[in-house]
Formats: structure tokens, C-alpha cells, sequence
């Protein structure tokens, strides 16, 4: 593993710089970008063998740098770390290419396991998994996205009364 790569794509520019060091003390050779243009530039520059990507940029979606990456380097492994994780998005993150999805905040230690993965092993069970009620209500959420947010649709495909369905909607989400 003489090539580590590292492109790490994050708008936070603390958090970015405190994972690039983390990662070059780990091994990996860094480059960063902190927009979706900027990580474009990066791209052409040096290929990477492995990524980091925040999902939320300030120019527009880490999934578009996913995309690219993917399509350009098949190869790359890559991370999308986000503080607004739930199910439809890590999803989608998997779709647009990304080997695997982390929550923020995570760990160099967590993400360099997770770059450096072996394909087809299976990860490390979490230190703080969802809870049985989390994962009901992202999976109605994720139905309900999925339905455009019509309720009455919703409760007929979740097969629950649409009463029952809103109340459900009305609260906010368990905690983990």
C-alpha cells in the first residue's frame, strides 16, 4: 500500500485540516478541497486512491464529487461523511459510487479503518447503533420521501392508519 491518496472534500475548513494531518500521520499522501469545483481541480491534478467527501458542500451535493470520482476512478475507495445522516442518504451515497457512510463526527481512526477495508468484509458491529425505534421512523421517512410527502399514500403503503401515520410525522426523531 505505497499509494494512500487521500482526496478529502469538506467545507469546514478545521475539520478538513485536522483530518488531513490525522491521515498523513497515518500514512496517506492528502490533498483537499473544500467546494465541489475545488474537488473537480483535484481531480484532474492527481488521481486519488481514496476519498473522503462531506455530503453537504457549499456549491452543491458531495454525491456530484462521488459521481465524478467514480466515473474517472473506478478504483478510489470512497468515504461521504455527513452530520445529517439517516437512511435514504446513505442510500444514495452507496448508489452514486461511495464504498461506505459515516456520521459525523468521526473519528481518523474510524475512517482510515473504513478506507483501508478489505472488499467484501464485513465491518466492525457500531459502538452505538440505532435503535429498533430509529429505525422505524427513518424507514417511514424514507417511505414517506419516496411517496412525495403525500401521507394518505404513505399510510396505504405503510399499510397504518393515516391518523396514525401523521402523528407519527408530527414528532421528531428518536434519539439513537
Amino acid at each position: 500500500m505505497s499509494n494512500k491518496r487521500l482526496l478529502i472534500v469538506d467545507d469546514d475548513a478545521p475539520l478538513r485540516k485536522r483530518l488531513a494531518r490525522a491521515m498523513e500521520q497515518r500514512g496517506f499522501v492528502v490533498s483537499q478541497a473544500e467546494s465541489v469545483a475545488e474537488a473537480s481541480q483535484q481531480m484532474n491534478s492527481d488521481e486519488p486512491d481514496y476519498a473522503v467527501v462531506d455530503l453537504k458542500l457549499e456549491d452543491g451535493s458531495g454525491l456530484s464529487v462521488v459521481e465524478r470520482l467514480k466515473q474517472r476512478y473506478p478504483k478510489c475507495r470512497i468515504i461521504v461523511l455527513t452530520g445529517f445522516g439517516n437512511i435514504a442518504t446513505a442510500v444514495a451515497a452507496v448508489k452514486a459510487g461511495a464504498t461506505d457512510y459515516l456520521p459525523k463526527p468521526a473519528g481518523p481512526d474510524q475512517i482510515a479503518a473504513a478506507l483501508l477495508q478489505q472488499e467484501g468484509a464485513l465491518p466492525p458491529p457500531p459502538e452505538d447503533p440505532m435503535s429498533a425505534d430509529r429505525v422505524r421512523w427513518e424507514h417511514i421517512q424514507r417511505v414517506f420521501e419516496q411517496c412525495d410527502r403525500n401521507v394518505s399514500e404513505t399510510a396505504r403503503r405503510l399499510k397504518m392508519h393515516r391518523r396514525t401515520l401523521q402523528r407519527i410525522l408530527a414528532k421528531h426523531a428518536p434519539r439513537s
